[in-house]
């Protein structure tokens, strides 16, 4: 009998999630319950590998991860920045590429340059506060919005924003641009770091298992 205990992974739920799956079945990892669409439940099984898996809204993941709720977790390193739990990240999975950026009109670009103090829109504050305060020394009120950013500058709500460019139609269409690249994101894996000593031999075998097969 296997007395092993489950491992646990949260992922967050669309795109990530699919990709994430799609990754595992193809390094032989398989949860055929997540298969079933009109399934109701909340947690699938894999008993043979004793693994179990639950889909979360992306901004919780981590908090699954870092209460132990999960052992691991999948989700966009914008969500791990922004979050900024006491996880470990062990793994970037290469999907889900694109940017965080500063975008806004480009009449916008002198006022970044000489550094004025403008309004800053964005879903994500935490990451725009650790990039204007830290990296570029420069004081700006940040404005949290929970919908369309790129509204801010058309309104009047804010000189600039901070948000995630994949092709930067939206941006075009409503004559913003991207005025500076705060960093590259994509997929990342992150671990509690109970469970990492814990279960450190099966969660590094995993890993790179991955790592060999994304090579």
């Amino acid at each position: 009998m296997n007395d092993e205990r489950y491992l646990t992974f949260a992922l967050g739920k669309g795109r990530l999630a699919n990709k994430t799956l799609e990754l595992f079945e193809q390094i032989g990892i398989t949860c055929e319950e997540m298969k079933d669409k009109h399934s109701r439940k909340l947690i699938f099984v894999n008993e043979e590998l004793k693994l179990k898996f639950f889909l979360a809204k992306g901004p919780d993941v981590p908090t699954y991860v870092e209460y132990g709720a999960a052992d691991m977790g999948v989700v966009g390193r914008d969500t791990v920045l922004e979050e900024n739990r006491n996880v470990y990240e062990v793994l970037d999975l290469g999907f889900g590429q694109c940017r965080m950026c500063v975008c806004g009109p480009s009449a916008a670009r002198e006022l970044l340059l000489h550094h004025e103090r403008i309004r800053v829109a964005s879903k994500y504050p935490n990451i725009a506060r650790e990039y204007f305060y830290n990296k570029k020394h420069q004081t700006v009120d940040i404005i949290k919005l929970n919908g369309s950013v790129e509204l801010g500058p058309l309104v009047g709500l804010s000189e600039v924003i901070v948000d995630i460019v994949e092709t930067g139609s939206t941006l075009r269409e409503n004559g913003l641009e991207v005025l500076e690249e705060v960093c590259r994101l994509s997929a990342r894996m992150i671990v509690n770091p109970v469970s990492m000593q814990m279960e450190r031999d099966r969660i590094q075998k995993l890993v790179r298992r991955i790592r060999a097969f994304k090579l």
